[in-house]
Formats: C-alpha cells, structure tokens, sequence
C-alpha cells in the first residue's frame, strides 16, 4: 500500500512535520522491565542513533518499531496515524536490517536479493544490480550465499537498503563485520537516504558517524541533540 502524502494540519501542525514518533512507549521481557516512558520523534530527513549497553532493549526497540512485536504500553504513529490500525501498510513503508541476515544458503547472492525485491513489489533485475553494484557485490552476485564471508553477507543483507525503497530504515547495528570501504558505503547509502526525505533509525556500537543525528539513551530514555 503506498503512503498518501502528509495531510496538513493548522490545528495540529505537529503531525504534518512529524514522519514517524513514539510515545510513552513500554517494553517487558517476562516478569523485567526493559525500558518504558520512551518517545520520539523524527522528521523527514532525519536519523536517530540508538545506544545504550547490552540488554538495554535496543533490539527490542527496533522490533516494535517494525511492527515485530507490540510495546506493552504506548504508541507508535506515522504521520499521526497508530501504525498498529494496518500493520500491513507500515511493514510496505520499511526495511528491517537485523542481527540475523535471513539469508538462504543454497541461494546465490543475486538469487536472495531478488526474493526480497520480489517481496516488496520492486522489479528485481534492476533492484539487484543497484545494490550488489553499491555495496561491492557484483562479482558475487552467482555464488552461494554459503561461500561468502560473514563481511560479505553482512553487505548482502544491507543491499536490500538500495535495492528497495523505504521511507523508513531500521538497522540494528549495521556496520558489524563492515570492513573501511563496506562502511563508507553504508555512510553514503543513509547519506542519501537521509537527503531523500527518508528516516534512518539505528543500533550503533561500531564507528559509524551520522552527521546531526539525534541519540535515544536507553538507560535514561532522554533524546538528544548530538553535535
């Protein structure tokens, strides 16, 4: 389903600047609490950096923020409208790059790229080209996903950010087994992204630098400004 274009509000102008926030948000694993009384807001063109340790919840975020799992309290809205009403239509508007890279071995890379195309109703020859060309694939767009380095899958898995359009990006710590010239692909893929009007959300232990992205701490649940 495709997004209808931002309706504009005089008695609510925060929903036609806001493209996709959170709010009060609450998450429980069993009987402990992960985090909760968290929100957000991002507006197109902007990205915004998870961290915090280990078992803060940051997976855990991106997940509900996919429409995965739904936070115990709270709400998510794209352009003011709870995603949780057509979970269908908010699952068309991203791309989910997660700690698994949900890649079939016996596939070749070219194979997986295009089944994932397929799935989002992009015409895949073209799709796949554009990202194994972006993140220096191509020469092994005929191998076996079974053959390729854990470097290699991780760039395939992130090919899908090039080869289908999304308004939204959740990444969950994507520059992993990224060597210099993989992440600086990877820079440029947001970069751009970012200029597009999309939103880029993502988990980062790694060096990854994302100019004037804002920061959600998870262990204090406070937004920042970063420099």
């Amino acid at each position: 389903m495709a997004d209808s274009a931002p309706m504009n509000s005089p008695k609510n102008p925060k929903i036609a600047r806001d493209i996709f926030s959170g709010s009060d948000l609450a998450c429980r694993r069993g009987e402990r609490p992960v985090f909760a009384g968290l929100s957000f807001s991002l507006r197109p063109g902007e990205a915004l950096l998870l961290r915090g340790p280990n078992g803060s919840g940051k997976t855990s975020l991106l997940r509900i923020m996919a429409g995965l799992a739904a936070p115990e309290l709270g709400e998510l809205r794209w352009r003011g409208v709870d995603i949780s009403g057509d979970p269908a239509a908010h699952r068309s508007r991203l791309v989910f790059v997660g700690h698994q890279d949900a890649l079939k071995p016996a596939l070749t890379a070219a194979e997986n790229l295009a089944f994932w195309a397929a799935m989002h109703c992009v015409d895949s020859n073209q799709a796949v080209a554009r990202g194994l060309d972006h993140f220096h694939l191509a020469k092994r767009a005929d191998w076996p996903c079974r053959y390729l380095s854990a470097g290699e899958r991780k760039r395939l898995s992130l090919a899908r950010l090039i080869a289908i359009p999304a308004k939204l990006w959740l990444l969950d710590e994507p520059a992993t087994n990224l060597d210099d010239e993989a992440r600086h692909a990877l820079a440029g893929a947001i970069a751009a992204q970012r200029v597009q009007g999309g939103c880029v959300i993502a988990s980062i232990h790694a060096d990854l630098a994302l100019p004037k992205a804002k920061t959600l701490a998870l262990g204090d649940f406070t937004v920042e400004r970063a420099a």
